[in-house]
């Protein structure tokens, strides 16, 4: 299913016109924690134009809209680090 969650989150994001996305599924790390049963750890860098002029919340908020329903099943954590293009 992991497979699966990271090629939902490859198409969700698509939205934000990523011109990098990197996807690491952590989620073995977390084995045994309360919430690794209900759904995955995954950790995401993105760099997106979208992303110019916002500050950390509106990215991390962004994501999320992109990422929606995924967030209340597949995924229990998602680690997000979001970059204009100027940042990188």
């Amino acid at each position: 299913m992991s497979g699966d969650t990271v090629e939902l989150l490859r198409d969700r994001l698509a939205v934000l016109e990523p011109l990098s996305l990197a996807i690491e599924d952590d989620s073995h790390r977390h084995a045994g924690h309360a919430g690794a049963k209900d759904g995955g750890h995954y950790k995401i860098t993105i760099v997106a134009a979208a992303f110019i002029g916002q500050n950390t919340v509106k990215r991390h908020r962004a994501v999320y809209a992109a990422v929606g329903d995924l967030m209340r099943g597949r995924i229990h954590a998602l680690g997000i680090r979001a970059f204009s293009p100027d940042e990188v």
